[in-house]
């Protein structure tokens, strides 16, 4: 028998340590090496995240260890043991990254430094045109709407700069030759590197509500005469932010209800009277 399940609970403090090792020990060395390699914080944390696990490998390992008799059967049942508790757990790690990297780049000065520092994607390029620079429009989030926004506005030829938290995205953007910056637009250094000082509008594409909140309120300390358009998909939270003045708040069901009930009333307008 491969796996004994009475392994955890005849050795649990074995278990958790090893549980320790897989989620605790590699995490943290992958987010060091990856921050001795300058990347910024967030994505040490994700990196350290998806590495907080192990899977198949391990039991190739495990088993030719216990065929070689390196390695005794309660080993092999802690190792499948440890496997399978840390990829039940992983996507709790996951979506742990984005509450965490905000609480602490909120509490430690050094968190931001490192969020920051030298990361050629966290500020535009010197070379960037002019008018990306002034009465542009600030296109918070890179997601599925926020490239329906970003096509758009390319169409008619108005220029946006992408404040996006997803590294691998800023990159793909800029080799596309769009003006793109890097981190968190909640955090007014991101919004500072996107010019909003300067800018014609501020489009909010993400929907979480205390996000949206902060960047608004960041975007109008920076810039008190900015346009501010924003998303959610709650009709409590749409009411909450129209009341309190944050933006022009588009809900999501409420724009699909109102393009549906369009299509369809144009589609009875196109049918012809009937001949009496």
């Amino acid at each position: 028998m491969l796996f004994d399940p009475h392994v955890l609970l005849d050795k649990p403090l074995q278990v958790l340590a090893v549980v320790g090792i897989i989620v605790v020990g590699k995490s943290v060395a992958a987010a060091a090496l990856v921050l001795a390699f300058r990347y910024p914080l967030n994505t040490a944390l994700a990196v350290a995240a998806s590495l907080g696990q192990i899977g198949e490998f391990s039991f190739i390992l495990a088993g030719m260890g216990r065929s070689l008799g390196l390695l005794p059967a309660e080993g092999m049942s802690l190792v499948l043991a440890g496997a399978l508790i840390s990829i039940a757990i992983n996507p709790f790690l996951f979506s742990a990254i984005t509450p965490l990297t905000r609480w602490v780049l909120k509490r430690s000065e050094r968190a931001r430094q490192l969020e920051r520092r030298d990361d050629p994607y966290a500020e535009l390029p010197r070379t960037t045109e002019q008018h990306y620079l002034a009465g542009q429009v600030v296109l918070a989030g890179y997601g599925r709407v926020g490239r329906h926004i970003a096509q758009a506005l390319q169409t008619r030829g108005i220029p946006y700069v992408v404040a996006e938290q997803n590294r691998e995205r800023v990159e793909a953007l800029r080799r596309d030759g769009i003006a793109a910056v890097s981190g968190d637009a909640a955090d007014a250094a991101v919004l500072v590197q996107a010019h909003i000082a300067k800018a014609a509008l501020l489009v909010i594409a993400t929907s979480d509500p205390l996000s949206v909140r902060r960047m608004a309120e960041t975007a109008r300390t920076l810039n008190p005469g900015i346009e501010i358009v924003l998303r959610t998909h709650t009709e409590e939270e749409s009411r909450l932010l129209r009341n309190d003045g944050v933006g022009t708040v588009f809900l999501g069901e409420e724009e699909l209800a109102k393009s549906m009930t369009s299509h369809v009333l144009q589609r009875f307008d196109k049918v012809p009277e009937q001949q009496g």
